[in-house]
């Protein structure tokens, strides 16, 4: 997978992530670590370019779940407990946990949306088709 980061410093400062290729279990580390890097680096707003992405496995879905609780601020799942954080998502999703405030997702593919919609995910996270919508959310 090839990540390729932007910033847009309009009134809210939005990191950019554009995802290329496939988010799975060779690549989720390196979407985590990115993810990781830009949040240490003071981003706290963070738009995930999905236009590109052509496949989300379990592997991509924990790795989403863990990069939304870091950009909530909260102590986030390491990726080897495995099944644990599939249960953390199955348990956030059962107590109505909110739409993320920080992290929106920008034209995923409708193989990937299926995937998302599978998982619940399509409740926790906004889903923009144009960039300029996705970046006017964030005020």
């Amino acid at each position: 997978m090839e990540i390729v980061v932007s910033e847009n410093q309009g009134t809210t400062p939005v990191s950019i992530m554009r995802l290329r290729g496939a988010l799975d279990g060779n690549t989720y580390e390196q979407f985590i670590a990115e993810a990781q890097r830009l949040f240490d680096s003071g981003a706290r707003n963070l738009l995930l370019d999905m236009s590109e992405l052509t496949f989300l496995s379990s592997a991509g879905i924990a790795a989403l779940h863990r990069v939304a609780r870091i950009y909530r601020g909260e102590d986030h799942y390491n990726m080897a407990e495995g099944w644990a954080a599939m249960r953390a998502i199955g348990r956030e999703r059962d107590d109505g946990y909110q739409m993320q405030e920080h992290i929106k997702l920008l034209n995923p593919n409708d193989k990937i949306q299926e995937t998302l919609d599978t998982v619940g995910f399509k409740a926790f996270f906004e889903i923009y088709t144009d960039t300029q919508s996705a970046l006017a959310s964030f005020q």
